[in-house]
Formats: structure tokens, sequence, C-alpha cells
């Protein structure tokens, strides 16, 4: 997906999740339990873990609600059961969506993001109708203030990354790693003293679809209900919307 708008449609997400910050918590205090549960609660020995819980710093969620989430997950303070249920369909435009969700209740769950989809033009299809159009990767975005090209450049090429995208509109630095490699240049890039927005293992789509007017609006939506939904931890989708009109889109 290089070359599309990508910054800004970050940007429009994170002004998303900046107006939903108590859900944005909540998906990461579901995330660590599960972690917790299934690994332990130790994050040295738990990469599963560690991730959640970098994944919370990031949004900063308190030290202590991590804490007592570690404890919930491996059932210190009682907790529910939640498991991990992906999603793949296709939204308005033939434009290919995957959700992952952490739920108690698949009934639940599944009604909403079928009645997301077909509210807004889409279709929930079956297993692997769509996943195989995504990569999956590790992303490092990077805050652009003070970042040295050349410096960023040589430090995650010696650290084992794939590619390193250039910032644009003020928009983070994004080192790509595969997924084997994240911990490590993760812990590179920390330890050069680089501010870290975001960091994760993430699904990339391998092409993108075009989308304008109507079609873009609806898919925004759509993003966006399934994105307000507690049960769904991550949206991925390939749609390519141009610059002026996301911006006209708001």
């Amino acid at each position: 997906m290089a070359g599309h708008n990508k910054w800004s449609k970050v940007k429009h997400r994170k002004a998303v999740v900046d107006s939903r910050r108590s859900k944005v918590w909540t998906k990461c205090v579901k995330l660590i339990m599960v972690a917790a549960k299934h690994g332990g609660p130790d994050p040295d020995m738990n990469l599963a873990l560690r991730y959640a819980i970098d994944e919370a710093r990031y949004a900063n969620v308190p030290r202590e609600t991590i804490e007592r989430a570690i404890k919930k997950g491996v059932g210190e303070l009682g907790g529910q059961n939640y498991e991990n249920v992906r999603y793949e369909g296709y939204g308005p435009g033939g434009v290919a969506i995957v959700v992952d969700a952490l739920t108690d209740n698949r009934t639940r769950t599944a009604g909403d993001v079928r009645n997301a989809f077909a509210k807004f033009g889409g279709n929930l299809g079956a297993t692997g109708c769509v996943s195989f159009m995504f990569e999956t990767r590790g992303e490092i975005a990077i805050a652009p203030a003070g970042v040295d090209a050349d410096r960023l450049m040589e430090l995650a090429a010696d650290a084992g990354a794939k590619d390193v995208e250039p910032s644009t509109d003020d928009g983070p630095w994004l080192v790509i790693t595969d997924p084997t490699d994240f911990a490590r240049v993760k812990d590179a890039v920390e330890k050069a003293g680089l501010t870290i927005d975001s960091a994760a293992i993430s699904l990339s789509p391998t092409n993108s679809v075009a989308v304008t007017g109507d079609t873009a609006r609806s898919i925004l939506k759509l993003i966006d209900t399934l994105e307000d939904s507690d049960d769904v931890q991550k949206v991925y989708a390939n749609f390519e919307i141009p610059e002026a009109e996301l911006a006209d889109l708001g």
C-alpha cells in the first residue's frame, strides 16, 4: 500500500480512538486478561502478554489497571472468559474487511458484526474469504519530532526491519518488520530513545480498492461502527480514499 493516503487514514482512526478512550482501555484490558490467562502473568516469559501491555501503555492505560487485568487473567480476582474470534467479509465497493474480536458470547458478537455489515451495504463471509488479501507484519509508528532520517534508517536495518516508510503530513515514521523480528526491532527503537506512538503485529492489505463518494462514506461508517463494539479489538480493511475527499468527509 505504499504511496497512498495511509497517514490520512491513520489520522482519521486516531481521531476516532481519542474520542473513545474508555473503549480503547476496555479493549486493552481484555487483551491483557486473555494473554495472561493462556501464557501466565510474567511478560518476560509470555510474549503475547508483553505485546498487550505495551499496547496498553501506548494507549495511556494506568499501571494499576494493567496490573489488575493481569490478576484477573490468571484468576486471582475472578473475571470473565474471553475467546478470540475472527470475522471476514466485504464492505461496500468490494472492500475486504477482517474483524478480530475477543468475546464471552459468540452469538452476541456475531450478530453485532453481521448487523453492522448489513447496515452499511456489506456482507459477512466465510472464514478465509478475504484474509488471503492481507499479510501479517509488525508495524512500529514513531513520532516524527526529533527523528534523524539517516539514523533511523540505519538503526532499523541493523535491527532487522524490512522497510521504513517516511513521515508525511507530520505523521509518524513507520518501521515494518517480519512478525518474528518485531520484538527485537521495537526494543532497538526504544533503546535509541525514540518515541513510539504505537506498535503491534497487524494485518496489512496486499492490494487496495479505491472508493469515493457515498461508498467511501459508507465504508468509514462501517469501520467506525465495528470499532465502536466493545467486543471488537481490531478492524483491517483494504480501502483507499483520495486525500482531498477524505478531508471533506471529516
